[in-house]
């Protein structure tokens, strides 16, 4: 990886560390402004407001122990890097205490803003199987 790439790879790596701390702010520090979450089974939250909204949903929701492997990290430009990565782990509900095995593959599109990198798009799917 070039020293682009390795610093975006940083950002993923924070990325993980925020969820795994359900914690919004931290979430948001590696977001740019104009950023976008589509997540799976939900419309796109685009910008900051709908970013903390969508994240303070997780998190209220959810608690994740999570590890990213990223799979490729490519610059594409002076200023895009998309990255493809996997995780792996568990969540928790909540309310109720139950949990399983948690599994995603994920597509980030970095954008470098100011000479620093932020997370421009995200969207992931679940890789594990359907529930019954």
């Amino acid at each position: 990886m070039n020293p682009d790439e390795q610093a975006a790879a940083a950002i993923l790596t924070s990325y993980q560390d925020a969820l795994n701390a359900s914690s919004t702010d931290m979430v948001m520090k590696l977001y740019a402004p104009t950023g976008i979450l589509m997540a799976q089974h939900y419309p796109s939250s685009i910008g900051t407001a709908a970013l903390r909204q969508a994240y303070d949903t997780i998190f209220n929701t959810l608690t994740l122990k999570v590890k990213f492997t990223i799979e490729e990290c490519n610059q594409v430009g002076p200023e895009w890097i998309f990255a493809r990565t996997s995780s792996a782990g568990t969540a928790k509900l909540n309310a109720s205490g139950e949990g399983g095995p948690e599994a995603n593959q994920e597509l980030f599109v970095l954008q470098k803003i100011e000479g620093t990198w932020k997370i421009a798009r995200y969207c992931f799917c679940t890789t594990n199987p359907p529930r019954a």
